[in-house]
């Protein structure tokens, strides 16, 4: 038998107040056995049983307290010992990246450095022998894995702490040694001064103080300096680029506020 459009109506009307009735709401939607539940659990919440479970609560968020302040009293040494400090030194040590593999060029078997500083560390050095002078190349980029080697395994061998080791060697991802402007000098004819103080007595170390800013190489870590590093005669970093200026931009400006 045909509905009559009135009869149609009603039902539409009756579909869509359903569909749309407010959520909170009991409806048919939920069946009974589940609406029994949900009633028989708040029951159960406002009973007794509530106090005993906010208590509970109580006691759980005094205990949680309780382990934070025994942390805050009682912290990690190793944490205090590296941290960085605001301007992101790490023991002394300003942040570097690493070169990327296309600045670089190859001196020797396992000596790279950028290709910016062996130009005019080739000019420097021709410069030198002229003047009776014979520079030796003893270090130039270090990647941080080779940086940590040096920094880690040294440390551990002359059984130093992390403080000692950083006066003599930078941890890795600290090292301007990574960005391949910084090289190592030592003087041919004293082999024996490579790596020490001793250098700074030759006459391969007077000539650098004569003439190195002319092809842009300064000392990194003079006597007393401000990164409170040891001085290392032999250490000399390349400035004669806006790129190189900008990696040594920070070291310059903290050793300026000092």
């Amino acid at each position: 038998m045909a509905l009559r459009r009135y009869d149609r109506n009603n039902i539409i009307l009756i579909f869509v107040a359903r569909a749309f009735s407010p959520r909170g709401k009991e409806t048919n939607d939920i069946p009974v056995a589940r609406r029994s539940a949900q009633r028989r659990w708040s029951a159960y919440l406002s009973s007794k049983n509530s106090i005993a479970l906010f208590i509970g609560f109580i006691f759980l968020c005094l205990t949680l307290l309780l382990r934070t302040d025994f942390l805050f009293l009682y912290p990690i040494p190793l944490v205090e010992e590296l941290k960085t400090t605001s301007d992101g030194r790490l023991l002394g040590h300003f942040p570097y990246g690493e070169a990327m593999k296309d600045d670089l060029v190859m001196v020797y078997a396992d000596m790279w450095i950028h290709k910016d500083t062996f130009a005019a560390y080739k000019l420097m050095r021709d410069a030198a022998l002229d003047d009776g002078i014979e520079l030796v190349l003893l270090s130039g980029y270090r990647s941080h894995k080779l940086q940590k080697q040096i920094f880690f395994n040294i440390k551990s061998t002359r059984n130093q702490t992390a403080i000692q080791r950083a006066k003599v060697s930078a941890p890795p991802g600290y090292s301007e040694h990574s960005t391949g402007y910084a090289i190592d000098l030592g003087d041919a004819t004293q082999r024996e001064t490579d790596f020490n103080e001793g250098f700074g007595e030759t006459d391969a170390f007077a000539w650098l103080e004569r003439n190195a800013a002319k092809y842009h190489f300064i000392l990194s870590f003079p006597p007393e300096n401000s990164q409170g590093v040891s001085y290392e005669p032999w250490h000399w970093r390349f400035e004669g680029t806006a790129e190189a200026l900008r990696e040594f931009e920070p070291a310059r400006r903290f050793s300026q506020l000092q």
